[in-house]
């Protein structure tokens, strides 16, 4: 189970694909204007990575080296359309938003990648953790990417406006100052350009840099400084390189 388990977090936390590894920005960036967008697609590429993850091992032997990739693919493509099919059935208004989207999880980097680098050189069991684990960590990341832009740009979350509500509360309420107030400040008030595109490589771009400054600065005060070279890239680990020549001679082979 310690295997397991490992697939799981490595997948969440230690390679996620979106804030560690930057894999399917495509996606990423384009349907996370809502929450409920970003759940359902990172839902959607979890369910096809897992079962194509399966698969792919199940015929890792079987497969020849030369026409692995366009095996992978055909694999991926045949769950990719069941799924399409189901959304279309039980889900019309998701399959709708996501659009063209879902059929591009065909050629997803991290599906792609997974197969070739997990599925196809281990067991099933294994597999199908890995595929959970990458799953669940692009879902986490397309759902808060989707959280931010679309309480920060809609004043709503999941769809429900609270920012709206809140604004009918107190108008309703007599509290005249308050509405005042909150008019003047600006309060309550969405910021419609985090619902489009510059909105999503701006939130893209404050995540992963809060991501990396407390991973720098968990390692820093561990006093583990040989992983800031892990943690980022090598600008900004030159204190550090400085500090000590092996450490950055290393560091450049290692890269």
């Amino acid at each position: 189970m310690g295997k397991l388990t490992e697939r799981l977090k490595n997948g969440i936390v230690t390679e996620n694909p979106t804030f560690v590894q930057m894999l399917g920005m495509c996606p990423t960036l384009a349907v996370t204007t809502s929450a409920i967008n970003g759940l359902g697609m990172g839902l959607t590429t979890m369910v096809i990575l897992t079962l194509s993850n399966f698969m792919i091992s199940l015929l890792r032997k079987l497969i020849p080296d030369k026409v692995r990739i366009p095996a992978y693919i055909v694999i991926i493509a045949s769950f990719v359309t069941v799924v399409q099919f189901l959304l279309q059935a039980y889900l019309p208004t998701l399959n709708e938003s996501l659009g063209l989207y879902i059929p591009l999880i065909v050629v997803n980097c991290i599906i792609l990648g997974r197969a070739e680098s997990y599925a196809s050189k281990n067991k099933p069991l294994p597999s199908i953790f890995d595929g959970i684990g990458m799953g669940l960590g692009f879902t986490i990341g397309l759902t808060v990417m989707g959280i931010i832009r679309e309480v920060i740009g809609a004043g709503s979350i999941f769809g429900y406006a609270f920012m709206e509500k809140a604004n009918t509360a107190i108008a309703e309420g007599g509290n005249e100052k308050l509405a005042d107030f909150m008019a003047k400040q600006g309060l309550f008030e969405p910021i419609g350009i985090f619902v489009f595109a510059p909105g999503a490589f701006l939130v893209l771009a404050f995540v992963v840099a809060f991501i990396n400054h407390r991973n720098i600065k968990k390692a820093a005060k561990l006093g583990e400084k040989a992983k800031l070279c892990e943690l980022a890239d090598c600008a900004s680990c030159d204190k550090v390189c400085a500090s000590n020549p092996n450490t950055a001679s290393e560091s450049e082979v290692q890269a």
